[in-house]
C-alpha cells in the first residue's frame, strides 16, 4: 500500500472522528444520550484518562490528576511517533497492505485522541450542565490536558442476575459497557486485524 492510500485511510478517520466529536461536544450536554436502538445509545462522556478511564492517579495515589493527564498526554505523544514511524517503514519496506491498513488505523485513531487530550481544553469550555461553545473565551483547561469525548455506546444486555445467585443475586448486569469513540473503534479494528490475519501481515516472519 502506497504513502497516498494510507495517508487517505487516515485523513478520513481522523475527519470522521474530530467530525463526530465536536458535534457531540456542542449539542450535548454531559451525560445526555439518544436511543438509537434498546441496543445502542449515543451517550456523551468525557474520559480524562487512558482506556476505560483508567487515570494515573489511581494506579499511583501521590500523583494529582494533572500531573497524571500531562503524563498521559506526554506518553500518548510519545507513542503516536513510534507508530507513524512504524507505520512509514512499512510503507518504504514494501510491507503488506493487511498490515499497513492495520497500521494507518492504529496511528489515525491515537492521533484522534491525542487531538482532544491536547487541544480540547484550549478550545471548549465546560459540559456540565451546559451544552459546550467552541473556541470558548473561557475554555475548562489548558493546553495537554483536555479530556476525550466519547459517545459509542452498546448495552447489548441491560438486566439484573437472578436473584438466587450467590452474591450476585439482584445486581446489576450490563454488557457491553465501556462508551467509546471512533478513533477507539480504528485502534481496536487495526489491532483486530493484526491478531486474526497475523501471518498475511507478517509473511517473513511466517517463512523464518
Amino acid at each position: 500500500m502506497s504513502l497516498k492510500k494510507a495517508s487517505f485511510i487516515i485523513i478520513l478517520v481522523l475527519l470522521i472522528d474530530q467530525i463526530s466529536k465536536i458535534y457531540i461536544k456542542t449539542n450535548f450536554v454531559l451525560g445526555e444520550y439518544v436511543e438509537v436502538f434498546s441496543w445502542f445509545k449515543i451517550l456523551f462522556i468525557e474520559n480524562e484518562g487512558a482506556a476505560w478511564g483508567t487515570k494515573i492517579s489511581d494506579i499511583i495515589p501521590f500523583v494529582s490528576d494533572e500531573a497524571g493527564k500531562l503524563a498521559l498526554t506526554v506518553f500518548r505523544l510519545l507513542a503516536i511517533c513510534g507508530i507513524g514511524y512504524w507505520l512509514y517503514n512499512s510503507i518504504q519496506t514494501r510491507g503488506t497492505k493487511i498490515l499497513i491498513l492495520a497500521q494507518a488505523l492504529i496511528f489515525a485513531g491515537a492521533l484522534g485522541n491525542i487531538i482532544d487530550s491536547v487541544f480540547y481544553g484550549l478550545i471548549f469550555d465546560e459540559s456540565y450542565a451546559q451544552v459546550a461553545t467552541l473556541f470558548a473565551e473561557t475554555p475548562y483547561s489548558s493546553l495537554f490536558h483536555g479530556k476525550v469525548v466519547d459517545m459509542l455506546y452498546f448495552p447489548l444486555i441491560d438486566t439484573v442476575w437472578p436473584e438466587w445467585m450467590p452474591w450476585l443475586g439482584g445486581k446489576s448486569l450490563r454488557f457491553f459497557e465501556p462508551v467509546f469513540n471512533i478513533a477507539d473503534t480504528a485502534i481496536s479494528v487495526g489491532v483486530g486485524v493484526l491478531l486474526v490475519f497475523n501471518k498475511k501481515a507478517f509473511p517473513q516472519d511466517d517463512k523464518s
